[in-house]
C-alpha cells in the first residue's frame, strides 16, 4: 500500500493540474457567455485609444480590440473598453478584470516570464525625446542637465537613465503617474523634455496647443515591441488573439481590404479556415474580421499614418515585402 501512495499523489496532482488549467482556460467561454469582450486600453492616447465626448472609442489599439471581438463573437462592436494607467494595466489583466490588454505595452523578458503572454507584435516602436523648439535644441545629446518628464510604471525611466549614463550626461527626472499629467507639466515648462515611446510623443504633440512649438528629437534609445497581452495558461484564447493579429497582417500581404472581402469573402475565409476548429471559431472568422476593421495597413493608415494627425510613417512597421520588418507566420 505504501508503494502505491506516490502514484496516488501524482494522480491527484495531475487531476488538480487539469482542473487548474481548465479554470484558467475559460476566457473564450466567459467572453461568449457575457456576449462582450472586456478590453483594456490606455487612459487616453490619440491615435491608439481615445474616447470621444459621445463615449465611443477609436484608435489603433481600439481596432485590435474590435478585431478580436469580431473573431470571437462575430461582432466588432461587442466591446467594453476599460481605460488603464501604466501602473494598473498588468494587474488588471492578471486579476481577470479584463480579457485582453491592447494598450501600447512593451514585450519584455520579465513581463513574459511573469504570468503574461504576449500574443504578437502589433507595432514596432522605440523610446525618444520631445523638447521645446524655443530652446533651440535639435538632439537628445544636448540634454545634459535637463529636467526630464517621465511616467512611472513603465520601462521608460530605466531606459533613459542608462542612455544618459552611457553618454556621460546627468539629468533629473520629474515623475508622474499618468501621461496627461506629464504632458501638462512639459507644456508648462516644469520640465525641459518629455520622454516616452516615439509614437506616444507624436500623439501627445498632436494635442498640445501649437504642436509646431515642439520637436521630437531623432534619437531612438530602445526597442519597444508593442502588442496585445493575455494571461498565461489559456492557449486557446492566446491563440485567438495571436492569429487575429497575424490574420490582419496576412490580409494586407494579400491585398485583402474591407471592401474587397465584403464583395468576395471566400478568399479570406479560406485563409483563416485552418484555425477555426482549434480555436473554436466560425469558418469565416477571418472574413468577418477583415470586413469589420480592414487589414493591418488600413488600421495603421487611418489611426497613425501620414494622413492622420499623428503623421507617423510606416517605417519599420511596413510589410517585410516593402522594406519594413512587419512579418506574420503563414496561415496554413
Amino acid at each position: 500500500m505504501i508503494e502505491k501512495i506516490p502514484g496516488l499523489v501524482t494522480a491527484a496532482l495531475v487531476a488538480a493540474g487539469i482542473l487548474i488549467t481548465s479554470a484558467q482556460a475559460a476566457t473564450l467561454d466567459d467572453v461568449r457567455a457575457r456576449g462582450q469582450l472586456v478590453c483594456g486600453v490606455s487612459d487616453g492616447l490619440p491615435g491608439f485609444s481615445a474616447r470621444s465626448p459621445d463615449g465611443s472609442w477609436s484608435g489603433f489599439d481600439v481596432d485590435v480590440c474590435r478585431a478580436i471581438a469580431a473573431a470571437a463573437l462575430g461582432d466588432p462592436n461587442a466591446v467594453d473598453y476599460v481605460p488603464l494607467s501604466a501602473a494598473a494595466r498588468f494587474d488588471a489583466l492578471k486579476d481577470g478584470k479584463i480579457d485582453v490588454l491592447s494598450r501600447n505595452s512593451t514585450w519584455t523578458m520579465s513581463r513574459d516570464l511573469g504570468g503574461l503572454e504576449f500574443a504578437g507584435i502589433a507595432f514596432y516602436d522605440g523610446q525618444g525625446f520631445m523638447g521645446h523648439v524655443v530652446d533651440g535644441m535639435t538632439s537628445a545629446l544636448e540634454l545634459n542637465g535637463a529636467r526630464v518628464c517621465v511616467v512611472t510604471g513603465t520601462t521608460t525611466q530605466d531606459n533613459a537613465a542608462a542612455w544618459f549614463a552611457q553618454n556621460g550626461m546627468e539629468v533629473s527626472f520629474v515623475r508622474f503617474t499618468s501621461r496627461p499629467e506629464a504632458r501638462m507639466a512639459f507644456a508648462s515648462n516644469d520640465c525641459d523634455v518629455f520622454t516616452a515611446d516615439a509614437s506616444a510623443l507624436a500623439a501627445e504633440r498632436s494635442i498640445l496647443p501649437g504642436p509646431d512649438n515642439y520637436i521630437i528629437f531623432p534619437e531612438i534609445i530602445s526597442k519597444e515591441p508593442l502588442g496585445p497581452v493575455t494571461r498565461d495558461g489559456d492557449p486557446v484564447w492566446t491563440g485567438l488573439v495571436r492569429w487575429t493579429l497575424y490574420g490582419l497582417i496576412n490580409a494586407e500581404e494579400r491585398d485583402m481590404t474591407d471592401e474587397s472581402v465584403a464583395g468576395n469573402p471566400s478568399e479570406a475565409a479560406a485563409l483563416g479556415k485552418s484555425a477555426a476548429a482549434p480555436l473554436g471559431l466560425a469558418e469565416d472568422w477571418l472574413a468577418v474580421v477583415v470586413e469589420s476593421v480592414g487589414n493591418y495597413g488600413q488600421i495603421f493608415d487611418r489611426n497613425l499614418g501620414e494622413g492622420s494627425p499623428l503623421a507617423i510613417r510606416r517605417g519599420v512597421n511596413a510589410l517585410w515585402t516593402k522594406g519594413g520588418i512587419l512579418y506574420a507566420p503563414p496561415m496554413q
